[in-house]
């Protein structure tokens, strides 16, 4: 009986994840929301939910930490703006599988805190050009501290 309810519990936390990109995703009316996060053990950082994805590439995704959008976001502990993807970037665009998998053309990304520390991204995403407005960046941010709220029952 209890594997069932951990199953439940889990399905009911990934259904509220969900939830949250799906509401940022329309409520902003961009083609994509992800959260990364980095995984319990180690430094590798994975795309666990998505919204507004063209393919199922993102559940193949692992970064280290440092690297790719949200390994920089993790890392610096600050937000990162890409206005027109490719150009612009540090590195090289495969650095950044994200993008390239969904196609990704601009993206504003922040990190998601647990326990005071840096423990994901919240990546919000256009395939076409946009202007990140002082209004979508605090959508971002206010989005932010509605998944930290859930982040102690995924980092169980």
């Amino acid at each position: 009986m209890a594997f069932n309810n951990q199953r439940e519990e889990s399905t009911e936390i990934k259904e509220k994840f969900l939830a949250e990109c799906n509401m940022l995703r329309e409520n902003m009316q961009i083609d994509f929301v992800g959260i990364a996060l980095q995984q319990t053990e180690g430094l590798n950082i994975t795309w666990p939910f998505v919204s507004g994805n063209t393919t199922n590439k993102y559940k193949y995704i692992t970064v280290r930490y440092g690297k790719g959008i949200a390994g920089k976001v993790i890392s610096t502990g600050a937000a990162l703006s890409i206005d027109s993807f490719p150009d612009g970037i540090s590195g090289k665009p495969t650095e950044y599988p994200i993008m390239l998998a969904e196609r990704l053309f601009a993206v504003y990304a922040v990190p998601i805190n647990f326990k005071g520390m840096p423990k994901g991204a919240l990546l919000a995403g256009m395939r076409s050009p946009i202007v990140w407005s002082d209004t979508n960046i605090k959508q971002v941010k206010q989005m932010t501290t509605e998944i930290e709220k859930l982040l102690p029952y995924y980092f169980k």
